[in-house]
């Protein structure tokens, strides 16, 4: 029995054998085809889009298509003055910001002469045409502006612009066909030892194969040893790694055990469902690393507030919270839920894309009684949840309480505050 065990073993063995042979050698191949999809993406960046190039066109367009346009309109009344200031301005902005641009670029050895040449020319025509903005400022006419002057400002700045955009063009060039041969090297290289690595692979797996059947044994113990540890975390693992608060797990746990409590003791029971107002607008307007911060600044908020050991606050989702309260009457529930809804806000955590307030805000559900043998675990945390929902259609950054747990009730809050 034990020599057909091992030749059903071997012959699995062998089948995997084939499956990552097969598997690298589709692995080879489509790193070929990467490797001529990354040349083309990089001959495109360094030959088709050419960014110094458009930097440097923008340059020109602005001079010609804003700066004289807007003066000629100007000078032939088909503007208003207040416009062609306006427009004088954010044309001299667009340059200098398009040309600061530039400069952030690699430069070579050769080039910083007339790079500095062409800043200078630039600086001296933004001057010029600064000079034109105070004079029309100090209440010139834009009719009196000499044309052939500012004429002869735009044909030399293009001119030198020109000039620069040329060489950058060859530059392009130069090193789409420099970077072409070190491609084909690198591809040379890259082919011999991926097959090199391939076929190291396959020798070693095929030793490693070979070793599985005789550790088998030692694998299974190793295996059982594995899932004892982590049962053993699995059942340790009930605080959400985010927040520092119980996780859904523990919920489950807590939940039905302190309700079996109170039903015993005849004692209040309060579940409080809690939820960030908009938060996903949050997150769409500050990213996901803002987000988690917020939820740990929340988080916050209901540790320093419930302290109590018999005060259980837990993450059940996303940016939904749940919180158990034992042996806490109604009115105090209301006051622990106002304090928190007046504690989230206070941290001022600002959040732009929220209706209610320009800070981020909670609306709160509380369904709070006394619990006894006819109490519904589920409709207590349904009735927490239809208060939630009230808050959020009163308005939000609120909490709706009720204190009827039966099955009938109505989806009405009996108090609201903000």
């Amino acid at each position: 029995m034990n020599f057909i065990e091992a030749l059903k073993l071997k012959s699995k063995l062998f089948f995997i054998f084939i499956i990552i042979t097969l598997g690298l050698l589709f692995i080879g191949i489509m790193g070929a085809i990467n490797l001529n999809s990354m040349k083309k993406n990089l001959d495109s960046l360094y030959f088709g889009s050419l960014v110094p190039v458009i930097e440097l066109n923008t340059i020109l367009q602005t001079y010609h298509g804003n700066l004289a346009s807007s003066i000629y309109k100007a000078k032939n009344m088909q503007i208003t003055p207040y416009g062609v200031k306006t427009q004088i301005r954010l044309s001299i902005n667009t340059i200098e910001k398009e040309w600061k641009n530039y400069e952030s670029h690699f430069k070579r050895n050769g080039e910083a002469e007339y790079v500095e040449y062409v800043a200078a020319e630039i600086k001296e025509t933004n001057r010029y045409f600064y000079t034109i903005l105070e004079a029309l400022e100090d209440g010139h006419d834009a009719k009196d502006l000499a044309i052939a002057s500012i004429e002869k400002k735009i044909t030399h700045i293009h001119e030198v612009v020109n000039k620069l955009i040329d060489y950058e063009v060859e530059v392009a060039k130069y090193e789409r066909k420099a970077f072409l041969k070190v491609y084909d090297s690198i591809l040379l290289k890259v082919g011999s030892m991926l097959g090199i690595v391939i076929f190291s692979v396959m020798i070693i797996s095929f030793y490693v194969f070979k070793s599985i059947q005789i550790d088998q044994s030692a694998l299974e113990i190793a295996t059982k040893k594995l899932k004892i540890a982590n049962k053993k975390l699995e059942n340790a693992s009930y605080t959400d790694t985010l927040t520092g608060l119980h996780n859904r797990r523990y919920f489950n746990l807590v939940y039905d055990r302190e309700i079996k409590r109170a039903k015993r003791n005849h004692s209040y029971i309060t579940f409080m469902m809690l939820d960030i107002d908009f938060f996903k607008q949050y997150n769409d307007t500050y990213g996901h690393i803002e987000g988690d911060a917020a939820l740990k600044s929340v988080a916050k908020v209901f540790k320093d507030i419930l302290k109590r050991p018999s005060d259980f606050v837990f993450r059940l989702g996303g940016e939904e919270f749940g919180i158990l309260l034992t042996e806490t009457a109604e009115s105090n529930s209301a006051v622990v839920a106002g304090n928190i809804c007046d504690a989230v806000r206070a941290r001022e955590i600002k959040h732009e894309g929220s209706k209610v307030n320009k800070f981020l805000t909670v609306s709160i559900g509380v369904a709070c009684c006394i619990a006894d043998e006819a109490l519904n675990e589920e409709v207590l945390i349904s009735r927490a949840d239809e208060m939630l929902y009230s808050a959020k259609e009163s308005g939000r950054d609120r909490y709706s309480i009720t204190t009827n747990i039966s099955v009938a009730t109505p989806h009405i809050a009996e108090e609201t505050s903000a």
